[in-house]
């Protein structure tokens, strides 16, 4: 594995991609923190592992956020590794979702890296060193019917990374991108329990997190900020950039609306 150091933090630590990069780098014999409102969840994470340490946090309280990493670097030291993969999805017309709907994602899914952001890579440039690692999704490339909020949420967290990225590239931080299609995770349940596009139906089946999570670790050592875990997400950004017209007619065709 491309990790350099012994300590990594995750959001999202309750479940999903989450519990299994937690779960992961446990076994590789690191110290890991995870962060998560989900405090059955984080359990749920840390059952048999004495080095995986949960924190129930709402990661769109700055303060919350700021207090876990301190006791976390207080207790295991300095974070060699961050994953933010806290996010929720639920689908539907932005019409149809209340302000207060959409603002709630995009308070987790955008504000919460922003808050984990300033808790944790201040620390890493001052070190010369660590992994900084952001999950937005294709849905961050190529919006579609239905997905309008989450999209909005994942284009704000690809922008903003790939800014830090720029803004600090000769800091010794390395950065990442991760831009998956559909996972099959809970988050992806969370979607279909609400809308689910016919795009997403008639494309292919959801690819396993332990394809994402790997994709993750080739890029680091390769030094590639976007990560595209496989041929579709490729292809699917290649699309949204050349060709985004026909992108949307094929949209409408497909939906039929």
């Amino acid at each position: 594995m491309a990790m350099q150091g012994n300590v990594v933090l995750i959001t999202g630590g309750g479940s999903g991609m989450g519990r299994l990069a937690a779960q992961r780098w446990a076994k590789a014999g690191k110290q890991v923190a995870i962060l998560d409102i989900n405090e059955a969840g984080l359990q749920e994470t840390a059952e048999g592992f004495n080095t995986i340490h949960p924190f129930v946090v709402d990661i769109t309280d700055f303060q919350s956020v700021k207090k876990s990493v301190e006791e976390a670097e207080a207790k295991l030291g300095p974070i060699d590794r961050l994953y933010n993969c806290a996010a929720i999805m639920p689908l539907g017309k932005l019409l149809e979702f209340s302000p207060e709907r959409t603002q709630q994602m995009m308070n987790i899914n955008y504000n919460g890296l922003v808050n984990v952001t300033h808790a944790v890579l201040p620390g890493m440039i001052a070190r010369g060193k660590g992994d900084f690692i952001s999950f937005a999704s294709m849905a961050g490339w190529v919006p579609m019917l239905l997905t309008g909020a989450y999209s909005a949420s994942k284009f704000a967290v690809a922008c903003y990374t790939e800014t830090l990225f720029h803004e600090n590239i000769n800091s010794g931080v390395r950065f990442a991108c991760v831009c998956p299609p559909a996972v099959a995770t809970p988050l992806l349940k969370q979607g279909k329990e609400t809308a689910w596009p016919k795009m997403l139906q008639e494309g292919d089946d959801p690819i396993a997190p332990e394809e994402v999570i790997d994709a993750i670790e080739k890029s680091i050592d390769k030094n590639e900020f976007w990560v595209f875990p496989n041929s579709a997400a490729r292809w699917g950004n290649r699309v949204r950039r050349m060709f985004p017209g026909a992108l949307w007619k094929h949209v409408h065709k497909v939906e039929g609306w």
